[in-house]
C-alpha cells in the first residue's frame, strides 16, 4: 500500500479533486431538481437535453453573462471578496478527505481539527457578505447565519469527540482504518445524528435555511448579489453538502471500506451519493422552523445530548 501511495503524484490528486468536486457541485443542481420533481410528483427539468441534463450548462451560461453588478451603497472591496471565502474554505476542507487508500491530498494528524477550523472560517463569508451589502435584509440574514453556524459548530465538534475516542486519532485515514472491525455508526449513532443535524445547519440547507429564508428576508445575506458572485455562494453551498456527505461517510460509515468486488473509491462514492440524496430528500419533505426554535433545539437539546454521548463513550472506553 505504501508503494501505491508513493506512486501517485500529489499534483494529479489535487487536480483530480478540484475537477471532481467542482463538477459534482454543478451536477447537483440538476440532480436536486430531478429528485425534488420525482418526490413531489412533477416533471422537473426535461427540455434542455436528455432528461434536462443541459439545464446545468444553461444556468452556467446565464450566470457568466448576467450583469455582475455592485450596488453603489455597498462596501465594494468586502462585497467582492466575501463570496470567495466560502468557496476557498470548502475546497481547503477537501484536502483532508481520504477517498481511497493513498488517494488524499494531505495526510494530516489533525485532520478533524483542520475541518472544524475551515468550517469556522466559512461563517465570515456570510457575515461579510451581508454586512457589506448595506441592506437591512442582508444584514438580518448575515446575523442569523453567523449565530446559527457558530452555535452548531459547538455540537459538531463535541459529536466528533466520540469518534476520536474510539479511534484514538484525529487523522481521518486512521479513523477509516479503525473501522475495519465495524463501522462507528453502531457505537456512535447519537454522535452521527448530532453531526448530521449540525452539518445541515452549517451548510444552511433546508430545513435550516434560516439565513436566506426567502419568505422573510428576500434572499437573506446574498440579496444584493448577482452574476458570478452569486454563483460562488450557490456553488459553495453544494460543495458544502458534498463535503458533509464525505465526512459522514468517512467518520461513521467506514469511508472506502467495503466488500472486495468493488474498488474502494467506488464504495466511497456510493456512500457519499446516498447522503447527498438524503440532503435533497430533507429539502423535499421538511418545513422550515422558526429562528428561535432552531436556536432552542441546539442549546436545549443537542448540547446536553452531545455532552452525554461524550461522557458515556469515554466511560465505556475507560472500562
Amino acid at each position: 500500500m505504501e508503494e501505491m501511495e508513493a506512486a501517485i503524484n500529489p499534483w494529479w490528486i489535487i487536480g483530480g479533486v478540484l475537477f471532481v468536486v467542482l463538477n459534482t457541485a454543478a451536477g447537483l443542481i440538476w440532480l436536486e431538481r430531478r429528485l425534488l420533481a420525482l418526490w413531489q410528483d412533477r416533471y422537473g427539468p426535461n427540455r434542455a437535453g436528455p432528461f434536462g441534463i443541459l439545464i446545468v450548462l444553461a444556468d452556467s451560461i446565464k450566470m457568466f453573462f448576467k450583469e455582475d453588478w455592485v450596488p453603489p451603497f455597498a462596501d465594494r472591496l468586502v462585497f467582492v471578496f466575501a463570496p470567495a471565502i466560502v468557496v476557498a474554505t470548502v475546497l481547503m476542507s477537501f484536502t483532508i478527505i481520504p477517498f481511497a487508500p493513498g488517494l488524499m491530498v494531505a495526510d494530516f494528524n489533525i485532520g478533524i481539527l483542520l475541518f472544524l477550523a475551515f468550517s469556522s472560517l466559512g461563517a465570515y463569508s456570510i457575515m461579510l457578505g451581508g454586512w457589506a451589502s448595506n441592506n437591512k435584509y442582508s444584514l438580518l440574514g448575515a446575523m442569523r447565519g453567523a449565530a446559527q453556524m457558530i452555535t452548531y459548530e459547538v455540537f459538531m465538534g463535541l459529536s466528533l469527540m466520540g469518534v476520536v475516542l474510539l479511534s484514538g486519532s484525529f487523522n481521518l485515514k486512521d479513523i477509516v482504518l479503525a473501522q475495519q472491525g465495524g463501522w462507528f455508526i453502531f457505537p456512535q449513532f447519537v454522535g452521527f445524528f448530532i453531526f448530521l443535524v449540525a452539518g445541515i445547519a452549517e451548510t444552511h440547507r433546508l430545513p435550516f435555511d434560516i439565513p436566506e429564508s426567502e419568505s422573510e428576508l428576500v434572499a437573506g445575506f446574498h440579496s444584493e448579489y448577482s452574476g458570478m458572485k452569486f454563483g460562488m455562494f450557490f456553488i459553495g453551498e453544494y460543495m458544502g453538502v458534498t463535503l458533509i456527505s464525505c465526512l459522514v461517510t468517512t467518520l461513521y460509515f467506514g469511508g472506502w471500506l467495503g466488500p472486495d468486488f468493488l474498488p474502494p473509491i467506488i464504495w466511497f462514492v456510493i456512500k457519499t451519493f446516498a447522503f447527498i440524496c438524503l440532503f435533497i430528500l430533507l429539502r423535499a419533505s421538511l418545513p422550515r422552523p422558526r429562528y428561535d426554535q432552531l436556536m432552542e433545539y441546539g442549546w436545549k437539546f443537542l448540547l446536553p445530548l452531545s455532552l452525554l454521548n461524550l461522557l458515556v463513550t469515554a466511560a465505556i472506553k475507560l472500562l
